[in-house]
């Protein structure tokens, strides 16, 4: 009977420690947020997903308008990484004392492209004709990056008072597709990398590096995070595997 007795509390303690390891293993998970540019969307949620099942860590994240994401920020939103799709973002954030200099990386580059709804006959051989369109959609150009190079390039070109009565500002690069993928506007100025991923629209324009401004996304962990994870999951995102997303999605990376 003694020993009936001891079999079953040794399978007892047996179960007890079974029922906790998958506790403990809930716990050991970290979560890392990132705040991110909305052209990153598409290629960062597929990288997230690798790196969940190589780390067991979480990836969560706030996209949208790089300066919008600074700002909130600079505010005290809880973000353990920025990845924005311009310098100036990042340097407000350095100057601030947010991001130090030496754990910021320049990740990816993009090139800017006119795009026109998929059923439209609209075509545009040279930026001046943009002005056939009545309305052209691209993310706010005071603030947000891909207005602002849209603004800087066709500034460049000497185009910019004819266009700008024509402007629709958007939240952000994805809001100026879904413009034009809707057709509310018919035509956009958005990246490369975002005409490319929608069966809605066409690039009718696509500038060229050397015409165009340079286009460059650095990130940093932010330098009050506490949490460890954050510096891994950035060396991931500079590792050849993230490097090989970025590149299916069009971006060029470093």
């Amino acid at each position: 009977m003694r020993r009936k007795t001891g079999h079953l509390r040794a399978w007892v303690l047996i179960l007890a420690v079974a029922l906790l390891v998958p506790d403990c293993r809930r716990a050991s998970t970290v979560e890392i947020v990132v705040f991110a540019a909305a052209s990153t969307t598409d290629a960062l949620e597929e990288i997230a997903n690798e790196y969940r099942v190589q780390s067991g860590n979480a990836v969560s994240f706030s996209f949208g308008g790089s300066s919008m994401l600074a700002k909130q920020i600079v505010a005290g939103a809880p973000a353990d990484i920025f990845l924005s799709a311009d310098l100036a973002q990042m340097d407000s954030l350095e100057k601030a004392g947010l991001v130090r200099k030496e754990d910021r990386k320049v990740l990816l580059a993009n090139q800017l492209v006119v795009i026109v709804p998929a059923r439209s006959n609209t075509t545009i051989a040279d930026p001046s004709e943009l002005a056939k369109a009545p309305h052209v959609a691209t993310a706010d150009p005071e603030s947000v990056p891909v207005g602002i190079y849209a603004r800087q390039w066709l500034e460049s070109l000497g185009l910019w008072s004819t266009i700008k009565p024509r402007i629709v500002p958007t939240l952000d690069v994805r809001a100026a597709l879904a413009a034009v993928e809707s057709e509310r506007a018919e035509a956009g100025i958005v990246y490369r990398t975002d005409a490319a991923i929608s069966p809605k629209v066409k690039i009718a324009y696509s500038v060229s590096a050397e015409k165009g401004p340079t286009i460059v996304y650095p990130v940093a962990r932010i330098a009050s995070s506490t949490n460890h994870a954050s510096t891994d999951f950035v060396a991931f995102l500079t590792g050849p595997r993230a490097k090989a997303v970025f590149t299916q999605y069009g971006f060029i990376t470093f």
